[in-house]
């Protein structure tokens, strides 16, 4: 599954350099016969502030320079009066640039993310074998898709391109992959036919916002649509998963679109207080962000339950998802993301990682792939907050993951 969080953005790094003390008025003295003449020169003006904005994703920072003056203006700066800022500055715009690449990096196994998985469906389905696919839930496929679609309208409406690149694949890859399941008869025809309506309405709407060609009205309207799909989703999911161990009942749903509903209409009615306008304003992210937490649930449950199947799994694809997923993990712990950072984490850990980890106790790859995988993924991880740590100047890593739980 294309399963990617990426980051909120915040405000931009900012260097500020204050204003020089004004310097005190000057006279010069002019030895002239038969008296001296005392010619008082104008105040010079004080230095302007100077503010230089450096472009960089969502992160508070503030680094304080010492005035220069105006007599050392031309000359080098000197790289003894603060060269542990300098240093520190110097290694996280480095880091920065780096991380900006990785999450860009992320786009490859992500565009082929879905491709061992088509493939496989296609033999299986060509062979007559449409049992195969019941190994991949459509359940689990349909909580990526509506993870993916509400996290293409968050950053669609923030202008992210990367970010929105990654999403419509993910959301194009995975409705191949249910178009298949539809096919095999492994996801119901009715749920197939309102699935395709909103990944239709859901491109064609976000990419007319991004580029600037949607009515507001409508816009609002779409978010209200997948807060109120998304809350109403994910709770029918997480109880459908472990039907026939419990009841099937759409109970859990309707009660959470009731809720969701009533919600979002007193948040336009302004009957809401701020803080509550502020997490419905933000609930729409973490509920795609919890979609995707639930989808490798979902598939290693089915897994368990049916051991057989899971040779219609391609590894090829599990290992994509931990390298795509991983790859965003450095840039949002670096601007302090919590929802990205635990998105990105979770589905590269549990998703990529444990459902190879299903497939090793099943026998179903090599131990040379499994633990080259694993050690891959937590010598990057290791690396990530390594970098992180001495990109902020920082003694601890556990201060830069302190920050990013509960702020500086």
């Amino acid at each position: 599954m294309a399963i990617q969080i990426v980051p909120l953005i915040k405000s931009p790094l900012i260097s500020t350099c204050p204003n020089p003390k004004p310097t005190s008025l000057l006279s010069l003295s002019l030895s002239l016969s038969p008296s001296s003449l005392h010619l008082p020169l104008p105040k010079p003006k004080p230095s302007l502030s100077l503010t230089l904005s450096f472009s960089s994703s969502s992160l508070y920072n503030r680094i304080k320079l010492k005035p220069i003056r105006a007599l050392e203006s031309d000359l080098p700066f000197s790289q003894t009066e603060e060269p542990q800022k300098i240093e520190a500055r110097k290694s996280f715009e480095e880091w920065n640039s780096l991380t900006a690449k990785f999450a860009g990096a992320s786009n490859l196994p992500f565009l082929i993310l879905q491709l061992p998985q088509i493939l496989l469906n296609y033999q299986n389905l060509a062979a007559g074998n449409k049992s195969a696919l019941l190994a991949v839930p459509w359940l689990s496929m349909l909580t990526g898709l509506l993870g993916n679609i509400s996290l293409l309208s968050y950053f669609a409406k923030k202008r992210e391109s990367e970010a929105v690149v990654v999403q419509t694949l993910g959301v194009i890859s995975i409705y191949i992959v249910i178009v298949q399941l539809t096919l095999a008869e492994a996801m119901p025809l009715p749920y197939f036919l309102v699935t395709s309506v909103v990944v239709g309405l859901g491109l064609v709407l976000n990419f007319m916002n991004y580029f600037g060609w949607l009515n507001a009205g409508i816009w609002r309207f779409w978010e209200d649509f997948i807060t109120v799909g998304g809350l109403s989703v994910l709770p029918q999911v997480m109880w459908s998963t472990f039907v026939p161990f419990i009841p099937n009942s759409t109970l859990p749903g309707s009660i959470a679109f009731a809720t969701a509903l009533v919600a979002v209409i007193m948040a336009r009615l302004g009957k809401l207080p701020e803080k509550g306008i502020k997490f419905m304003g933000s609930i729409s992210g973490w509920t795609a962000t919890l979609l995707f937490m639930w989808m490798p649930v979902s598939q290693m449950w089915t897994s368990y339950l049916n051991p057989d199947n899971i040779k219609g799994l391609s590894a090829i694809s599990m290992l994509l998802a931990m390298i795509g997923n991983g790859l965003m993990i450095p840039r949002a712990l670096l601007i302090r993301d919590l929802m990205w950072f635990t998105g990105s984490t979770w589905a590269s850990v549990l998703y990529g990682w444990g459902n190879l980890i299903s497939m090793y106790c099943f026998k179903s790859i090599s131990s040379e792939f499994f633990f080259a995988a694993t050690l891959g993924l937590y010598a990057w991880i290791g690396l990530a907050l390594w970098r992180d740590t001495k990109a902020y100047g920082y003694s601890s890593p556990f201060r830069s993951l302190k920050e990013l739980f509960f702020g500086p």
